[in-house]
């Protein structure tokens, strides 16, 4: 699924659209009140770790005794936050975080969640939508996505999106393979998102010295929000440590090393994506890592937990403890 320089990318394509009104609604989304978005301004865009939420308010016009309208009011955000917390949403970001190399490809819309009535989705209050993107999730400004390749069929068909937002100034948003759930403020965590200027280090530092593999807690939405699975393996091999090296074991210096790359990484692939250029990858989805070493591959998570891939390389990253049966198999 997109990480968080992806879902911020998302956020700069939306914040154009911001001021402008819903003239028309589409795609195959079948949440209820989606279409109650028509005529409903959009009032705001935000970002935060692997979501991106999008207000909408009522255009209100008071009138007058001469008859002539005053300029429109705008709604304020309700007090209540979205129903999901945290560790929920680091459990259902596991589910939908799947390379193909990981879990094949993953083209089955997940099921939506129940909004509000019509009645609550309008007003002079702001009404939020929460995206959460799947495997190829993504959004598209003034264009569609278009097939780049047939399919089993052979047919060339083009992705349905899942939401697409017309707007009066003749401009439009698509959205693809994310779910959208209505809630009533944004659940912003600026202390745990690694693209946010208040990422807080003393708190993700506290986390990472745990007793607890190293490649667990760094996939830890609550204190590392917006990093994910790529994000994970390239900046272990950067730091030279094993995934399943134990926190409490690390050198402080190699923690911190490790939180400056995490920042560091996820910044500069943020910066690739707005120049429109790749990520090339050390380690992930690699056979040898850059120093032409042998690389390894396991499947590694907490027992009652999401699993998840990891590559590392053995001689550039020995594990801390070295001895010891990993939780999974390993495999080449």
């Amino acid at each position: 699924m997109p990480e968080g320089p992806s879902v911020k990318r998302f956020q700069l394509l939306t914040a154009p659209f911001v001021g402008q009104v819903v003239a028309k609604v589409g795609g195959s989304s079948r949440q209820r009140n989606l279409k109650d978005l028509k005529a409903m301004k959009l009032q705001d865009s935000q970002a935060s770790g692997k979501n991106l939420f999008l207000a909408f308010g009522a255009v209100l016009e008071a009138w007058t005794v001469s008859g002539s309208p005053s300029p429109a009011i705008r709604g304020k955000a309700d007090s209540g936050a979205c129903s999901l917390t945290l560790a929920q949403e680091g459990q259902e970001d596991d589910v939908s975080q799947l390379s193909p190399k990981e879990h094949g490809v993953q083209r089955k819309q997940e099921t939506e969640l129940s909004v509000p009535d019509a009645s609550h989705a309008a007003g002079d209050t702001w009404k939020w939508l929460r995206f959460h993107f799947g495997l190829f999730g993504s959004i598209r400004a003034n264009e569609f996505s278009r097939a780049n390749k047939a399919n089993k069929r052979g047919d060339w068909k083009d992705p349905v999106p899942r939401l697409v937002l017309h707007f009066d100034s003749d401009g439009f948003l698509v959205f693809y393979n994310c779910r959208i759930h209505w809630c009533t403020s944004p659940a912003v965590e600026p202390a745990s998102d690694i693209l946010s200027p208040e990422f807080h280090r003393g708190q993700a530092l506290a986390a990472l010295r745990q007793p607890t593999p190293i490649c667990y807690t760094l996939l830890d939405q609550r204190y590392f929000s917006g990093l994910g699975n790529i994000i994970k393996n390239e900046i272990l091999y950067l730091a030279r440590i094993h995934p399943l090296s134990q926190g409490s074991l690390l050198a402080l210096s190699d923690l911190e090393s490790l939180l400056d790359h995490a920042v560091q990484f996820s910044t500069d692939w943020l910066h690739k994506k707005l120049a429109g250029k790749g990520l090339h990858y050390q380690i992930y989805l690699k056979e040898k890592c850059p120093l032409g070493h042998e690389v390894m591959q396991g499947t590694f998570g907490p027992r009652d937990g999401f699993k998840r891939l990891s590559w590392w390389c053995p001689q550039c990253q020995p594990r801390v403890p070295p001895e010891g049966n990993d939780p999974e198999s390993l495999k080449h």
